[in-house]
């Protein structure tokens, strides 16, 4: 697992972001198992108290779930995933544009190097 920890936000945010992330791009698939909150907090040097809150609200949210003695697996509900794939898009799309309003740069003039700029990250 591949997660860099700042100290802009706490680490259970982090790592409830983390997931998302996977799970919106399909990293993480619907169904698939992930690591026991003692394993995770092992990997990422943290307190498994954090782990166990991240965890906590990432079932409350239905983004994973645990039935049982069970490892936690990750949903399989449709609509969550959407939910979190658009909600992800709109948080990028608003910082995007927040840092870019500022230039004044018309939007004619910037979509097309929006479009330049992603096909050449996909080409890579």
């Amino acid at each position: 697992m591949r997660l860099k920890l700042d100290s802009r936000a706490p680490v259970y945010v982090q790592v409830i972001q983390y997931f998302k992330e996977q799970i919106a791009s399909g990293t993480l698939e619907k169904g698939e198992e992930i690591p026991s909150r003692r394993e995770l907090a092992s990997q990422l040097k943290i307190n498994p108290n954090t782990v166990q809150r991240a965890y906590k609200e990432m079932e409350e949210a239905k983004l994973i779930y645990t039935e049982g003695n069970m490892p936690s697996k990750i949903t399989n509900d449709e609509e969550v995933i959407k939910s979190v794939r658009d909600q992800l898009l709109e948080e990028a799309i608003q910082n995007f544009i927040s840092s870019v309003h500022t230039l004044n740069i018309p939007l004619e003039e910037l979509i097309p190097l929006v479009k330049e700029n992603y096909e050449q990250v996909e080409r890579k």
